[in-house]
């Protein structure tokens, strides 16, 4: 009798757990996978509806929908969908900058029994072609160039470097193009000097760092003249950081060299009043074990004086970089720098930074 008992018992419960999982939602999706073949860069966003029942007993609800990347974004009914109801999630792919085959995945969040369901969106994006707009930015009177400013980026003192700069004629007509205001440590000509209308060309330069005989970062700027005529809008930058190479330096060489220590980078004179002008000491000190040169102090701008009382520290040896600011003219908060050049080889260039804030009253 108590094994009838315990048989019906376990038949009872099977029956209701059977129903208990008959009641929970269920979501169906018609499809998990959708290739969309080849798409074109061009064309933009491309996307798919997924559509899915809720197969179960009770309402169902997407808690969440997430994308692989941030190249698919997903949407999907919100709303809690009744046994029988269909829904739907929407997947967006954006193929800017994304050429070749692609395989993304969405993970559906749900509070059905399935509770997690994945998506899967395929395809594969033919890049669209570069325009002449695209590869020659920037407009500059009669042309267009890749870019306005020349970088010749790192080079040591006594190094000569040519760079170029790819251009394209924007006129309907040919131009002559030639340069002014060109510094002696740089030689610049267009290639060819006559473009002709839609021709394409080069800017060539070769920066000379002797002649420039200067440290760190620094800035020429030359104009462009187009048929024999000078226009200051037509500007061309040319910049190089010229520093010495101490990559060459042995383990043994580095713990002998320099050291530039300065007893602070940051200088607040406070709030003063238009017109005020405040002083202050930067203390350098060669902690090294090789003399310190200190090869360059600049300040960002002529309001903030520098002079360091020398420039060749022995071992040991401490300095000053006076700074003087000068608020004429000037008005709120302020936020100048100095940039120092030396020898150490682990610290070639630092910046001192001198704030505060100018009153009216």
């Amino acid at each position: 009798m108590k094994k009838i008992v315990i048989f019906a018992l376990t038949i009872l419960m099977s029956g209701l757990m059977a129903n208990a999982q008959q009641k929970k939602p269920n979501i169906s999706f018609s499809e998990t996978i959708y290739d969309f073949g080849n798409i074109q860069e061009k064309d933009g966003k491309v996307s798919y509806v997924f559509k899915f029942k809720n197969t179960g007993q009770q309402p169902l609800v997407v808690h969440d929908v997430k994308a692989s990347c941030g190249c698919t974004s997903p949407e999907w009914t919100r709303n809690p969908i009744p046994a029988g109801g269909s829904g739907e999630v929407k997947a967006v792919f954006d193929p800017a900058n994304r050429p070749g085959n692609f395989n993304k995945t969405i993970t559906v969040y749900s509070n059905a029994e399935n509770s997690n369901v994945v998506l899967r969106i395929t395809g594969n994006v033919t890049e669209k072609p570069i325009t002449d707009t695209e590869l020659y930015p920037n407009e500059m009177g009669l042309i267009r160039l890749e870019s306005a400013h020349l970088a010749f980026t790192k080079m040591e003192p006594k190094q000569t470097k040519t760079e170029q700069l790819k251009i394209m004629s924007s006129s309907d007509k040919a131009v002559t193009i030639k340069f002014d205001n060109v510094p002696e440590h740089i030689k610049i000509k267009a290639v060819p000097e006559v473009l002709n209308p839609g021709q394409k060309g080069i800017i060539t330069a070769t920066y000379d760092a002797n002649l420039k005989n200067d440290w760190g970062f620094v800035v020429d700027n030359v104009y462009v003249m187009f048929n024999g005529e000078r226009d200051y809008k037509n500007r061309l930058t040319i910049s190089a950081s010229i520093e010495e190479d101490f990559a060459k330096l042995t383990p043994d060489q580095l713990a002998k060299a320099a050291v530039c220590e300065i007893s602070e980078t940051t200088w607040d004179f406070g709030t003063i009043k238009q017109g005020a002008e405040v002083s202050h000491d930067f203390v350098v000190k060669n902690t090294g074990k090789s003399e310190l040169i200190i090869r360059k102090v600049k300040a960002s701008c002529g309001c903030t004086a520098t002079s360091p009382q020398k420039t060749v520290l022995a071992p040991g040896e401490s300095t000053k970089i006076s700074t003087v600011f000068d608020s004429k003219g000037k008005s709120g908060s302020q936020n100048k720098s100095v940039t120092v050049v030396t020898n150490d080889p682990k610290n070639t260039t630092q910046m001192l930074r001198i704030t505060g804030t100018i009153s009216m009253e």
